[in-house]
């Protein structure tokens, strides 16, 4: 099988696990405060979970994340519409919250990953693809900032749907 083939197979299964995702709320809704960026003062004062991440990667992951993402994402990857299932008027969809409210949670690194390689052409959407933008840890760091705003409860949810597999 060629590499061709092999990537355009995991672009496939990442669309159908986007896809995949319903309208419902999640299990443990994340409509609360978000968690507050690790390495924070007040995320210290936080018991939490491990993560897979490291308080330097989310130090990283702010500025690649404000400088690539937060235009479209919000500073906090709060979102920046009212409702991200609704379609915009020219038939995309807006682009979701990823700090744990909408349905980034749903989708293992991996996946994470491949959509900010690719974009979100194939699901819908407008994002461009970052393949030839952000370096590998670039784009891990950028996953490590909005995961930091993401309910110790959320997380473990992700980690239990494939998380870092």
């Amino acid at each position: 099988m060629s590499l061709k083939s092999v990537k355009t197979l995991l672009t496939l299964f990442g669309i159908i696990a986007l896809v995949s995702c319903t309208d419902q709320a999640p299990v443990s809704q994340a409509n609360g405060p978000a968690a507050p960026p690790a390495g924070s003062e007040a995320a210290s004062e936080q018991i939490g979970v491990e993560r897979w991440n490291s308080a330097e990667q989310v130090v990283l992951g702010s500025e690649v994340f404000t400088q690539n993402c937060a235009v479209c994402h919000g500073a906090q990857a709060q979102g920046a519409v009212g409702d991200w299932r609704e379609k915009l008027a020219d038939g995309s969809f807006p682009p979701p919250p990823l700090n744990g409210s909408a349905h980034a949670w749903h989708h293992p690194q991996e996946i994470l990953l491949r959509v900010i390689d690719y974009g979100g052409e194939a699901m819908g959407g407008k994002m461009p693809a970052f393949i030839d933008v952000l370096e590998d840890h670039e784009k891990l760091a950028a996953v490590a900032y909005f995961q930091s705003f993401w309910t110790d409860d959320i997380y473990q949810q992700w980690m239990q749907m494939g998380g870092t597999n």
